[in-house]
């Protein structure tokens, strides 16, 4: 068979550090949604605050993920080879930000009794949204800078998302959060516009702003960054781009290589996925924190995130993408270990008993403490595994190839995302114990990084 491709169209001669850096600022722009709606400030309302359950609430938090991580492993990949034939990626980004905006700001009305069916259709198309508009962006990045630079640009972007998420959560907490027993907020005031915690307001806030703050700053992206030139009309892009996506399936029994990559990626990514939607929640749940609390953990994974971003940015440049993912997925691994073997009063699975005392003030017991710190390996590792992924596949295929191959990349990524939901879901619900569903995680960070080790790098070079 005779597969039909992209043209591989070289690269602009040379591409404005406007360009780039305009480029870099969509995952700025982006990662808010993840950081206090997704993962620090709503997730964990919903699962907290929303309902009087919280275990059925965290497994329907899951539920939420399992649904729209379905949709996006069916339909990444198409809309990627479809990209490829069309040409343009900027208005395909920008269809999927209106979509996510609305949802967002409409997360103002989920108040606390109020059914959650709404809240949760909501956040799926949201996410899907999301996810689609990162293949687009990302198909963008190996037209933009060339191979020996892709580790340093792709991580630096990562970091200066995770500082976009951390600033606004650093908002949230300090100027509108406030604690259910004072009603200030973290510096002590009142918090601004006059939200009321006892409502979740400060909590619901955080869909509107991620909305105006992603509204904002996929405009320099947007201005600024050079796109592919037209392709097809549309119709035409659609039945080339699906031919393309058969071939694409095809070419994968031809580089072992390649197909080992995304599926070593399909499973730590779900792993990674996990974490970062039902941790917060997680914690939540098991300490009863609240926004603040919440808030200023999720501050502390971005701080450490940010550096652990631009140290491996560096390492990615000298020793490759593989190990830093590698590295990565180690500390991820320890890190899932140490959380799911943390309860109030002990760690290690009780093998290490800890006093029940509170010392007052945030994370005043002793467990609490062990769970933040195991908390900082995962703000170290989260970042650069995701960045230095992507750098790993930009380094793998052609120019030509990057839309299909980063719609196939987002469906490793999302294949089976909603099975790592799905375990954590039916584990919880049969057991009655969130920290059991938790620790299905571990199965699919493990079987990825053995997996990884079996890949050659980059992955279209000789099989090992």
């Amino acid at each position: 068979m005779v597969v039909s491709v992209a043209p591989d169209i070289p690269p602009p001669r040379s591409v404005s550090r406007r360009g780039i850096w305009g480029w870099m600022t969509f995952d700025w722009a982006a990662q808010p949604f993840f950081t206090v709606v997704v993962t620090f400030v709503f997730g964990p309302y919903f699962v907290a605050r929303l309902t009087q359950d919280p275990v059925s609430a965290q497994a329907a938090w899951a539920n939420m993920a399992t649904i729209s991580s379905l949709v996006i492993a069916i339909l990444s990949p198409v809309l990627g080879a479809i990209a490829d034939r069309s040409g343009p990626r900027k208005p395909w980004i920008l269809c999927f930000a209106a979509v996510k905006i609305v949802c967002l700001s409409l997360l103002w009305f989920a108040a606390p009794g109020s059914p959650l069916i709404w809240p949760l259709v909501l956040m799926i198309l949201a996410s899907i949204a999301a996810e689609f508009s990162i293949v687009f962006n990302d198909s963008m990045m190996p037209r933009l800078v060339g191979p020996d630079d892709v580790g340093r640009v792709s991580n630096i972007a990562w970091g200066l998302g995770y500082l976009g998420g951390m600033i606004v959560l650093i908002l949230v907490v300090t100027l509108l959060a406030g604690s259910p027993d004072t009603g200030l907020t973290l510096i002590g005031i009142e918090p601004l516009f006059g939200l009321d915690p006892a409502l979740g307001e400060d909590a619901r806030i955080t869909g509107p702003i991620a909305a105006v703050w992603y509204l904002l700053f996929i405009l320099p992206m947007l201005l600024f960054t050079p796109d592919a030139t037209k392709g097809q009309p549309m119709r035409q892009a659609v039945r080339s781009g699906l031919r393309d996506l058969r071939g694409t399936i095809g070419e994968l029994r031809k580089k072992p290589g390649i197909a080992k990559f995304l599926i070593a990626r399909m499973l730590y990514q779900d792993g990674v996925n996990g974490l970062l939607i039902l941790g917060g929640a997680f914690a939540a749940g098991m300490f009863g924190w609240a926004t603040i609390e919440i808030g200023v953990y999720g501050i502390l994974l971005n701080v450490i995130a940010i550096f652990g971003c631009f140290i491996a940015g560096r390492l990615d440049l000298r020793l490759g993408s593989k190990v830093v993912v590698v590295i990565s997925l180690v500390l991820l691994l320890i890190a899932t270990v140490g959380i799911v073997s943390t309860g109030p009063g002990f760690v290690f699975f009780g093998l290490l008993p800890l006093g029940l005392e509170d010392s007052g003030g945030l994370f005043g017991t002793a467990a609490e403490k062990a769970y933040v710190a195991f908390g900082l390996l995962i703000g170290i590792a989260f970042g650069p595994v995701q960045a230095s992924s992507r750098s790993y596949l930009a380094r793998s295929v052609s120019l030509g190839d990057a839309g299909r191959y980063f719609g196939i990349y987002a469906l490793s990524g999302r294949a089976t995302s909603f099975m790592a939901t799905l375990l954590f879901s039916l584990v919880t619900y049969a057991s009655g114990s969130a920290r059991l569903g938790m620790a299905t995680l571990v199965l699919f960070l493990a079987g990825g990084l053995l997996l990884l080790l079996r890949t050659p790098y980059p992955a279209n070079g000789p099989d090992r």
